[in-house]
C-alpha cells in the first residue's frame, strides 16, 4: 500500500508539472499574439504616417502592390499662412435679448461666405468683452486676403422668392445652354450674356426680403415632436407673404441668405396674420442653424475690420521646422532618461513611446485635428505624461521585486497598485482639457486637443503595450539578470 501510494504522489507530481508547462506556453502563446497585433498596428500606424516608407518598398517589390492611402497633416495658420482678420459687431440696433443669437447668426453667414470662397474649414469663433461682440475669423493659406475681406464684411441679405412658370424656367434654361455653347465655342460674351448666365432660371427676384421679417425661432410640435422652424413678420411683410402663399399655394416658396438658397418649403395653404412655420424632418441642429440664418438677415449686424494680421507661408514652416526639432530633441532625452534610469524596462518604455507617437500622429490624421504651434505643444507634453505612467509602473516594480517576488508577479502588482495614481492623474489633465477645449478660443483648443488626445493613447500604451512586452521575458533568459531589472 505505502508503495502504490508513493508511486501515485509521483504520478500527480508528473501530471501537475505537465499542466503547468502547457499553462505556461499557452500564456507564451497568448503574448506572442498580443505583440504581433500590436507591431500590426504600430505598421499600420507608421505608414499612415509615412506613406513613402510602404510606397517605396511597394515599388521596390514590383508585384503591383498598391499606393498606401496618403493624408497630409492638417495645419493650422499659423503653420500653413494665411489672415487672421478680427471684426466689431454693432449690435446697437438689436434689443439685448437677441444678441446671442445674432451674431450667432452672423457668424454661420461668414462661414458659408468663406466656404464659398474656397477656404477649406475656416475657423470662425465670437469673442465677448463685456457687452462687446468681437468676430475673429482665421483663414489657413488665403491668398486673395483683399477681396476675402471685402465679401465678409457684407450684411448678411435674406430674401424669399416665388417658383417662375415652367416656361420660362425653360426658356432660361435653354438661353442660358445657348450661351455656354457660344462660349465653348470661343465666341466673346457680352455683357447681356454674362447677365443671363448668372440668372435664376427657377425663381423671381423678391419682393419679400428679410427686413420685413421680425424673428425666427425653433419650437417642437406636440404632436408629431418634430422640430420647426417659426417665422413672425411685420405687419407689410405680413401682406407680402399673405399674397406670395395665396399664389404659390402647393408650389415651393425659396428662401435665399447672400444669393445661395437655404431652405425650399413647400407653401400648404394660404398665410394669414404673418405667422409661419418651417417644416421638413428637422434635427435640433438643423432647425436651429436655419433660425440662425434667417435671423442674421432678418437683423442686420454691421461689421467693421478692427484688425488684420497676415502670417506667411515661410514664417510658418519656420516656425514648424523649429516645432518638429523640439519635439524630436525632447523625445530623444526621454528615451535616453528611461534607458540610463531603468535599463531593461527603458528599453520596453521606449519602444512602447515609439509606436505611441505612431498611433496619435495617425490618428491627428484620421479626425483631421489642426496642428498648431500650440497643438504641438500640447502633444510634446503629453509625451512626457506617456512617460510618467510608466515611471509609476517601473517604480512599483523595483519595489515588488526587492520583496522577493517573481518578476511575473512584480509585474502584476507592479501595474494593478500604480494603476489608480495613473488613472487619476490622467482623468484630472483630461477633465482640464475638456473645460479648456470648452471655453478657450481656438489656439488653446488646439493645445487641449492634442493633449487630451495624447493622454487617451498613453494609458493604452501604458496599460496594454508596455505591460504586454514585460510580461515576454517572464521565464526567459533575461528574468534571471537581476541587475537589468533592479
Amino acid at each position: 500500500v505505502k508503495a502504490l501510494l508513493t508511486i501515485l504522489k509521483q504520478l500527480c507530481k508528473v501530471d501537475n508539472m505537465k499542466f503547468s508547462e502547457r499553462k505556461t506556453s499557452s500564456k507564451k502563446k497568448g503574448i506572442w499574439w498580443k505583440i504581433i497585433l500590436i507591431f500590426l498596428l504600430a505598421a499600420l500606424a507608421g505608414f499612415l504616417d509615412y506613406p513613402k516608407a510602404w510606397d517605396k518598398t511597394a515599388d521596390w517589390i514590383g508585384l503591383g502592390l498598391p499606393h498606401f492611402i496618403n493624408m497630409p497633416f492638417k495645419l493650422g495658420l499659423d503653420l500653413q499662412g494665411g489672415t487672421h482678420l478680427v471684426y466689431d459687431a454693432d449690435l446697437s440696433q438689436i434689443d439685448r435679448a437677441d444678441h446671442i443669437e445674432s451674431i450667432e447668426g452672423v457668424r454661420d453667414v461668414i462661414e458659408l461666405r468663406v466656404n464659398a470662397f474656397g477656404v477649406a474649414e475656416p475657423v470662425v469663433q465670437i469673442n465677448q468683452v463685456g457687452e462687446q461682440y468681437r468676430l475673429i475669423v482665421e483663414l489657413a493659406g488665403v491668398r486673395d486676403i483683399g477681396k476675402a475681406v471685402e465679401m465678409i464684411g457684407q450684411t448678411p441679405s435674406l430674401d424669399f422668392r416665388e417658383p417662375k412658370e415652367e416656361a420660362e424656367t425653360n426658356a432660361i434654361i435653354e438661353e442660358q445652354q445657348a450661351i455656354l455653347a457660344k462660349q465653348q465655342a470661343g465666341e466673346e460674351l457680352s455683357e447681356e450674356d454674362v447677365a443671363k448666365l448668372f440668372e435664376d432660371p427657377y425663381f423671381k427676384a423678391p419682393e419679400l426680403t428679410g427686413r420685413f421679417l421680425e424673428n425666427a425661432n425653433v419650437s417642437q410640435d406636440q404632436t408629431t415632436f418634430e422640430y420647426q422652424v417659426n417665422l413672425q413678420f411685420d405687419s407689410e411683410g405680413a401682406k407680402l407673404f399673405e399674397e406670395i402663399t395665396d399664389r404659390n399655394t402647393g408650389k415651393p416658396v425659396a428662401i435665399y441668405l447672400d444669393g445661395s438658397p437655404i431652405s425650399t418649403p413647400v407653401v400648404q395653404e394660404k398665410i394669414i396674420g404673418g405667422k409661419a412655420q418651417i417644416t421638413g424632418n428637422f434635427s435640433a441642429m438643423e432647425a436651429r442653424e436655419l433660425s440662425q440664418r434667417l435671423n442674421a438677415g432678418a437683423l442686420p449686424v454691421p461689421i467693421n475690420l478692427i484688425s488684420q494680421q497676415s502670417v506667411g507661408a515661410s514664417l510658418g514652416q519656420d516656425s514648424l521646422d523649429k516645432s518638429l526639432r523640439a519635439g524630436i530633441y525632447g523625445f530623444i532625452a526621454v528615451l535616453i532618461f528611461m534607458v540610463v534610469f531603468y535599463r531593461l524596462p527603458g528599453v520596453v518604455a521606449s519602444l512602447a513611446l515609439l509606436i505611441y507617437l505612431a498611433i496619435v500622429l495617425a490618428i491627428f490624421k484620421l479626425i483631421s485635428v489642426t496642428l498648431t504651434l500650440a497643438g504641438i505643444a500640447g502633444f510634446i507634453l503629453s509625451i512626457g505624461l506617456a512617460v510618467d505612467a510608466n515611471v509609476l509602473i517601473f517604480e512599483r516594480l523595483k519595489e515588488e521585486l526587492k520583496s522577493g517576488k517573481s518578476l511575473g508577479g512584480s509585474i502584476d502588482d507592479g501595474f494593478s497598485r500604480a494603476w489608480s495614481a495613473i488613472r487619476d492623474g490622467n482623468i484630472s489633465t483630461i477633465i482640464t482639457a475638456l473645460i479648456l477645449y470648452a471655453f478657450a478660443t481656438s489656439m488653446i483648443k488646439g493645445f487641449a486637443l492634442t493633449l487630451m488626445l495624447g493622454v487617451l493613447v498613453s494609458m493604452f500604451t501604458a496599460i496594454v503595450i508596455t505591460k504586454t512586452f514585460l510580461k515576454f521575458f517572464v521565464g526567459g533568459k533575461l528574468e534571471k539578470i537581476k541587475w537589468l531589472w533592479k
